[in-house]
């Protein structure tokens, strides 16, 4: 055993001091290969439970807005602090008459809205726990069964939905003793109007409720995706959300200053949306106009419509919602001058941004405005509430996800040829509801909880300069000739190497000889490189390039790409290929579509499968750099 070596570094590189504090990193080597990184600043106190920060900007701002929503007439319906105050305490009241309490929670299905948004303020205040479900679950499932999952594990006492007739097969689904709660009712449905629960009159026993609300009261029950499983309810406390948020803002010391303006479509029922986004707003007094629109055909002029009216001052996506809106920016200056007027902070997370996507990004903010607006990234889980990294320093592109945040370790484990990231902090759950067996397994011995994710320390000598993802462990695979594929870094490389013209891709080659993508098209894209009647033909023989160009400057078995299948059906969100989020699921679309996968290895190949050239000696790393073929 070696002795463990202690580095204490600081990034050299330059950070604008108005926005971000400076990070500060120390690191620790282990003999069995770990590096457990830390932040040197301590995490400063920070609120007993989310609820106090909606009362304390309640008494100090009480006709700042909270959230707006447009309403039935197309205008915005916007909610002081102190009206949010008054409803909350409202609907606690109801919800305590109705004996819902820390075992016995409200669920919703339905999207987000300023009456869910209230549903939680009251939950949060009441200490009634919320579990906010997919609405996939709901209006795009035939058998509801991750439905009933979710139901038979959380075991709610009222169940909320917007519309009793868009949700009520879903609600006929749930069965069980349970009322409903709803914003509109339906014939046949015995729900209780939302109106109702708004109109009763708060009492002493709500001041007793939230006075007993404190860092370990279960706040909220997030549900992952189950894309890999039965869905698993994640535990998650008001110390988990308080002590991310305050760590988050001792990073991003400009919320303090400039409270945060969202125009924001995440939704609740994940931990982006729901955690990071909604509570930001919270802890800084800030104000969330929310988004009903969606990066798909139909629903993105919703989003635009929106960001003409409200200038966001941080803005929020996933970079599926940043290639659909880079376009819009750049074709209308008007539209760009509003999206740019206020704007602080440009954030993606959910998955790794395109870095066609960022350099637009980055000059469409010096065209516009002449200052080339802040990028950054973040890194975490549901199980982390959720930020554990991020880059609270300046990036010259994607891929780096940052620094552990203060108060958090960050381990990286190794799992194999990999490095998994671990976090241990007070921002960790305590475990999955109902399921202590899989609790248990979910920490390594020293405590850490075991994400699953693998990443690499951007400069070996300075963690202080961040870590880069690496992808799911679990969706790494090996060749026939025994080579292990990475293939979190290899489709960053394709999207990287085909500028934007490939939107995703599924990276296939388990037990065979090569490497080979299922890939969806970014039709914009295609229509900004080729033209706007860009023929199939014309397509496929761009992309046939640009990867032959990668396979020219990535010659190992492990990077080379061979062939390339096309897809015209969109990943399906029901049978788990993609998150509300826009986050691939890389398992979920293999199994899904195994025909496809056996149609891109079929000899010989069919017509629509396209042949990469390769270079002349493919390398293959697992046999010391033995020729793998040559050409």
């Amino acid at each position: 055993m070696h002795a463990p070596a202690a580095h204490i570094t600081r990034s050299d590189q330059s950070a604008d001091e108005s926005l971000f504090a400076i990070p500060d990193i120390v690191s620790t080597e282990s003999g069995d290969g770990s590096v457990v990184m830390a932040s040197r600043t301590r995490l400063a106190a920070f609120e007993n439970s989310v609820g106090e920060m909606l009362r304390r900007w309640a008494a100090r701002t009480p006709q700042r807005v909270l959230f707006g929503e447009r309403d039935a007439t197309g205008g915005w319906r916007e909610v002081t602090y102190a009206e949010a105050r008054l409803a909350a305490d409202a609907i606690a009241q109801a919800l305590l008459d109705r004996g819902l309490g820390p075992t016995r929670p409200v669920m919703v299905l339905s999207g987000n809205g300023v009456h869910h948004a209230l549903l939680t303020l009251r939950c949060l205040t009441a200490g009634v726990p919320i579990v906010s479900v997919s609405p996939a679950y709901s209006l795009q499932s035939n058998d509801f069964a991750k439905l009933r999952q979710v139901a038979a594990i959380a075991r709610p006492r009222l169940v909320y939905v917007s519309d009793a007739t868009a949700f009520g097969s879903a609600l006929q689904a749930l069965g069980g003793d349970v009322e409903i709660a709803a914003g509109a009712a339906a014939p046949g449905i015995l729900a209780t109007p939302f109106s109702d629960l708004l109109r009763t009159a708060p009492q002493a026993a709500v001041e007793r409720a939230f006075a007993a609300v404190g860092p370990d009261t279960v706040a909220k029950v997030l549900f992952t995706s189950g894309s890999t499983g039965s869905p698993k309810g994640v535990v998650t406390t008001h110390r988990m959300l308080c002590a991310d948020q305050q760590a988050l803002a001792q990073v991003w010391p400009f919320c303090a200053a400039t409270p945060p303006i969202l125009v924001d479509w995440l939704p609740w029922s994940h931990t982006f949306g729901g955690s990071h986004n909604f509570n930001l707003v919270l802890k800084h007094g800030g104000s969330l106009y929310i988004d009903q629109g969606r990066p798909l055909p139909g629903l993105l002029d919703v989003t635009l419509a929106n960001l003409r009216e409200i200038s966001p001052t941080i803005y929020f996506n996933v970079p599926a919602g940043y290639a659909a809106l880079v376009p819009a920016l750049e074709a209308d200056d008007d539209l760009a001058r509003a999206f740019f007027a206020r704007l602080q902070l440009i954030f993606y997370a959910g998955a790794a941004l395109q870095p066609d996507v960022w350099a637009r990004l980055r000059e469409l903010s010096l065209r516009t405005t002449g200052r080339a607006v802040a990028m950054t990234t973040s890194w975490g889980a549901t199980e982390t509430a959720p930020a554990v990294t991020t880059a609270h320093f300046a990036l010259d592109g994607p891929g780096n996800i940052g620094v552990p945040l203060p108060g958090m370790q960050l381990k990286l484990a190794p799992v194999g040829a990999k490095l998994e990231l671990r976090v241990k902090g007070p921002n960790v759950t305590p475990g999955y509801l109902g399921e202590p067996e899989l609790t248990a397994a979910a920490f390594d011995d020293d405590g850490f909880y075991r994400t699953g994710d693998a990443a690499t320390l951007v400069d070996p000598d300075d963690p202080g300069a961040g870590v880069r993802f690496g992808g799911r462990i679990a969706e790494e695979f090996k060749l026939a000739t025994g080579t292990w594929v990475s293939t979190g870094g290899l489709r960053l490389a394709v999207l990287a190497a085909t500028d934007g013209l490939i939107q995703d891709a599924v990276v296939c080659g388990h037990d065979r000889e090569a490497v080979g993508l299922l890939a969806w098209i970014n039709p914009a894209a295609a229509q900004r490189a080729l033209g706007a009647n860009a023929s199939a033909t014309e397509i496929a023989q761009r992309l046939r390039q640009s990867l032959a160009a990668h396979n020219a400057m990535h010659p190992a078995s492990s990077t080379c790409i061979r062939r390339l299948l096309i897809l015209t059906e969109p990943p399906s969100i029901d049978a788990g290929e993609i998150t509300d989020k826009g986050y691939v699921n890389q398992r979920a679309v293999l199994d899904r579509r195994a025909e496809s996968v056996a149609e891109l290895y079929a000899e010989p190949p069919g017509p629509a499968v396209i042949e990469i050239p390769v270079p002349r000696q493919t390398v293959d790393r697992s046999r010391s750099g033995e020729p793998l073929s040559t050409s």
